[in-house]
């Protein structure tokens, strides 16, 4: 069984002067969150999806998942204090409802709308001759290395450097146990999904990603989506 894990518990502190979290604003009257939700529902390899989430908006995301015909959602978890206590928080319901070591879990963020079936399928067929799976991006500018941001103190191999992105695939039990077996303040520190997968000796395949799977961040890349949309009828 797959689950995918959406983590929707962001305040988007970047977004200003919109009140309200930037998952949940509509676009063409519809929340971000459900263009997620709804490439994760078409895929053939998702069976349960687990959206982890701020306790006040439950009945919303309830509510508008029964309106765009989300079918697949296990439950709405209350998300933690950091994006890596939010994924736990959404690995132990998972575990609860598995019974299979082999089951794999995908995890995702609600302001990535534009993933495709095909970059999540990707992922989730690589896990078993692998731990773990991510999409990255090469980087196309020089990167430089400084110890005191005023000069430079090395030079960086831009060939083996890259950007992760979203989702990131797991077989479930291993990822679980390593977040299990992390105390809570490492956790905590932990800043991407497959950073603790690579800390606890998980090994992570990397596949190529989509540039178009960007992330809503800024109002700048939220008027970028709007024209997708309008310009895709998407």
């Amino acid at each position: 069984m797959n689950y995918a894990i959406i983590l929707s518990g962001g305040i988007g502190s970047r977004m200003n002067k919109i009140d309200i979290p930037k998952q949940y604003i509509k676009v063409q009257g519809k929340p971000l969150i459900m263009y997620t939700l709804e490439q994760f529902e078409k895929s053939k390899e998702i069976d349960n999806i687990v959206v982890v989430a701020s306790n006040e908006w439950k009945q919303y995301i309830k509510d508008e998942c029964r309106e765009h015909g989300i079918s697949k959602i296990l439950d709405i978890v209350i998300n933690g204090r950091t994006r890596q206590e939010s994924i736990y928080n959404g690995l132990k319901k998972c575990i609860q409802s598995s019974s299979n070591i082999e089951d794999k879990v995908i995890i995702h963020d609600a302001v990535r709308p534009m993933v495709t079936v095909e970059l999540i399928e990707k992922c989730l067929n690589n896990i078993g001759e692998y731990d773990g799976c991510m999409p990255v991006l090469p980087l196309n500018d020089t990167i430089y290395y400084s110890d005191n941001g005023e000069e430079i103190t090395n030079l960086m191999d831009r060939s083996k450097l890259y950007a992760g992105q979203a989702p990131e695939a797991f077989n479930l039990y291993k990822y679980y146990a390593i977040n299990e077996n992390t105390s809570k303040e490492e956790l905590n520190k932990i800043r991407g999904t497959s950073e603790l997968a690579y800390k606890k000796g998980l090994n992570v395949k990397l596949i190529a990603g989509e540039d178009t799977n960007f992330k809503i961040t800024t109002r700048a890349d939220l008027t970028r989506f709007e024209m997708i949309v309008k310009e895709n009828g998407i």
